[in-house]
């Protein structure tokens, strides 16, 4: 009997991308379902139905959510191509930094890219600690998998993308060569490797989606900031 693989997403979803990367990568053949957020389907909501977001993976009927937790069942349910590493202690570092990216990384980093003038300058502190991190992280190594692209390097994977977009909206470099060679390399390379470059969304439909929820977010920042005066 067939496996049935269906893959609930939108177009633009990071997060989303992670699940697409790793199936790709485990040469898995799937369906994708594109959601077109803010009307979520039906579907999603009867497989997603505590937080009603995507990706949610349905593997013969049973859906896992949270592209975290789907990646490593991915990897546990399909051994070809490990994206986690064999020995325990490498295993759990690497939940740690992919945790670190979505708590420490993507946060600031966000935080960088929708606010403004000193507040812009303030939140740049956290974010550059957070990337000198993952720099340190990188020494020795192609990837933060070693030689292959492994579950590290899809949880981080929207740096090799995202920052450039945002960087393209606001003017401001963050990511610099000279300060960060080993990410900026990375960033390259991963961005590069055959199976995520054939799979990254259009990128002048990003800077418009983003553009809009950058603009969106200064200005609920700049109307709360009059409100409370």
């Amino acid at each position: 009997m067939a496996e049935e693989v269906k893959l609930f997403r939108t177009w633009s979803s990071p997060f989303a991308l992670r699940v697409v990367w790793a199936l790709k990568i485990k040469g898995i053949e799937y369906e994708t379902i594109l959601e077109n957020f803010p009307n979520k389907s039906p579907s999603l909501l009867q497989y997603n139905p505590v937080n009603k977001q995507v990706p949610v993976l349905v593997h013969n009927g049973k859906p896992i959510a949270e592209s975290l937790v789907i990646l490593e069942y991915i990897d546990e349910t399909w051994n070809q191509s490990p994206l986690l590493p064999d020995d325990p202690n490498e295993r759990a570092m690497a939940r740690f930094w992919a945790k670190f990216g979505d708590d420490k990384v993507l946060t600031s980093i966000r935080s960088v890219f929708i606010k403004q003038g000193k507040e812009q300058q303030e939140a740049l502190v956290p974010a550059m600690e957070n990337l000198k991190f993952l720099e340190e992280e990188l020494k020795g190594k192609k990837y933060f998998g070693g030689e292959k692209i492994g579950f590290v390097d899809l949880a981080l994977g929207w740096l090799a993308n995202l920052i450039s977009i945002l960087e393209e909206i606001v003017g401001l470099k963050v990511v610099d060569e000279e300060e960060f060679p080993l990410l900026y390399g990375w960033m390259r390379d991963f961005a590069e490797a055959e199976i995520i470059r054939d799979n990254w969304p259009p990128r002048d439909k990003m800077i418009v989606k983003f553009q809009a929820r950058i603009d969106a977010a200064i200005a609920a920042s700049a109307a709360s900031s009059s409100s409370s005066k």
